[in-house]
């Protein structure tokens, strides 16, 4: 089934033009929180997404005041009575959802309208760019109700966005960042008046180009940020760059150069 076809209780679809999507996180009362139906419609949202070929971009943001407010603590009280299996399958189920955007084939940007606290700063995180609205703010919380930064991929995404000794500091202090900070921080790419237009805009430019080529770009980033060395680094890129001579978005864009007039790309 397509993920514009689907129902969900957590969750709006909307295929805004062609190839863009806007997922909008919808617990406007609850300021967006996360709950386990937040996490498994996440997760299935983006397998969705992932298989559907005319899919070029996904703009992610919140309902109502707040981007996301993390894991919503009327659900908390019931994590202290959970065994340690019980926990650690919490845990993962809530890590399969942010792992899911994150792997999405798609580029993914995060139109944060409001706060990103907590699990909603991770979820921010897992997207491949975000772009702020004025009113957003951003903190990793989880010391300040007695947990660790190290969550939901938090303390491995901060370190290689904002540097080792900033996400030390934002994760022991729990502090609120405006968005102005976030942007000197390198936490986002930039602050916009209307932050859901900025990253629809980009996400027109970013369909205007080749499918493949933007998705193996994306594979590369992602997979260069965990190998260990420079070589590795280039044996990947060399695979990405042969895979995409053969097929047909890199003899249109020359044909269309040799013409002089705008490419027309099918990801073939």
């Amino acid at each position: 089934m397509r993920a514009l076809d689907r129902t969900y209780e957590t969750l709006l679809l909307e295929e805004v033009e062609p190839g863009i999507v806007v997922v909008t996180l919808n617990r406007p009362t609850r300021y967006n929180a996360m709950t386990n139906t937040m996490f498994d419609e996440l997760e299935r949202m983006a397998l969705d997404l992932n298989d559907e070929d005319d899919c070029r971009a996904v703009v992610l943001t919140g309902a109502g005041k707040a981007f996301c407010a993390g894991y919503d603590l009327a659900d908390a009280d019931l994590l202290a009575d959970l065994g340690a299996m019980a926990m650690l399958d919490q845990q993962e189920r809530a890590c399969r959802a942010l792992l899911a955007v994150r792997s999405m084939r798609h580029p993914v940007i995060a139109a944060v309208n409001g706060a990103a606290t907590g699990g909603g700063l991770a979820l921010t995180l897992a997207c491949d760019i975000r772009i702020a609205g004025p009113e957003a703010k951003f903190n990793t919380a989880f010391v300040k109700i007695g947990l660790s930064s190290g969550d939901l991929g938090t303390s491995w995404t901060l370190s290689r966005l904002c540097g080792p000794a900033i996400a030390s500091e934002l994760g022991f202090t729990g502090r609120m960042v405006l968005a102005e900070e976030a942007a000197a921080l390198r936490l986002v790419n930039r602050v916009a008046d209307d932050c859901v237009a900025a990253a629809l805009e980009l996400a027109r430019e970013i369909s205007s180009n080749s499918p493949g080529g933007v998705q193996l770009s994306k594979r590369a980033l992602q997979a260069n940020m965990e190998v260990g060395s420079f070589a590795a680094a280039i044996e990947l890129e060399n695979r990405g760059q042969a895979l995409l001579t053969r097929g047909t978005d890199m003899p249109e864009a020359l044909a269309a150069f040799k013409e002089k007039r705008p490419p027309i790309f099918t990801g073939a």
